[in-house]
């Protein structure tokens, strides 16, 4: 049984990648996004989220990612949209991808007939993949799982360019959170009015053009220069989602 088990856990980590923004990463744009909340959204969240923080609900799309009652779930994390192609141009993951599940979710939401606990799941769902879709390697070019096939070494430890993106950089400033969240350069009501009224396909695009940048690797000895140069790029990424999130969840609940 357990041979089975690892073999489809394998399986499953073979077919896109292998996670999001790591749980600091993740935490962040729940941070960012209760700050942007209404009163009336941030009273009904903690109802359906039975007084859990958007931040720490974040993380659990990939908390259960072990859990065979939600294998069904692995291929929402990401999606492939090839150079030169439009999302609406590719071929459709039949178990569905983070664009059209985005969309879904939202619908669901939005319609007001789930259960409590179907609803508590759809947000938990709707957080994580907003902050998934505004990472540049879960929008995929369909060569190399997201980055997971390119070798990397991070300060001289072997790993692969997703990790780096995932957590390594984030990790490397040493910062929780909270930290994290309050160092992020407040936007002005402007950037949140653009930030909020573009859609989810413009996110995906945003992300796949900030591809060939992540892709500059040189050879492949990251490090301090690799961090100084695409920081930025990260801090933006992840104020953007906070920003997007709390709109989303403001138009539904606010």
């Amino acid at each position: 049984m357990k041979t089975v088990i690892a073999a489809v856990i394998f399986l499953l980590s073979a077919a896109g990648p292998a996670l999001s923004w790591g749980p600091t990463g993740h935490r962040v744009v729940g941070a960012v996004a209760e700050q942007y909340l209404t009163r009336k959204a941030r009273a009904r969240l903690a109802q359906v989220l039975d007084g859990q923080s958007i931040a720490m609900a974040a993380t659990w799309m990939d908390e259960v990612r072990s859990d065979s009652a939600y294998f069904h779930m692995a291929d929402w994390h990401w999606v492939t949209i090839p150079d030169g192609m439009s999302y609406a141009e590719t071929e459709k993951n039949p178990s569905g991808d983070i664009i059209s599940t985005l969309n879904r979710v939202i619908d669901e939401l939005r319609g007001g007939s789930l259960t409590p606990s179907e609803e508590r799941e759809r947000v938990f769902i709707l957080i994580h993949l907003v902050g998934d879709l505004h990472m540049p390697l879960h929008v995929g070019n369909g060569n190399d799982r997201g980055g997971n096939d390119v070798r990397v070494s991070w300060f001289r430890k072997s790993t692969n360019l997703h990790t780096v993106w995932d957590a390594s950089m984030i990790d490397e400033t040493r910062l929780s959170y909270t930290e994290f969240a309050a160092s992020l350069k407040r936007p002005t009501q402007q950037q949140i009015k653009e930030w909020q009224q573009s859609g989810i396909l413009v996110w995906a695009e945003e992300s796949k053009a900030y591809r060939d940048e992540v892709y500059k690797i040189g050879d492949g000895q990251l490090s301090y220069r690799y961090a100084y140069e695409h920081m930025p790029m990260v801090r933006q990424r992840l104020l953007q989602a906070g920003i997007r999130l709390a709109g989303i969840l403001n138009s539904i609940y606010g």
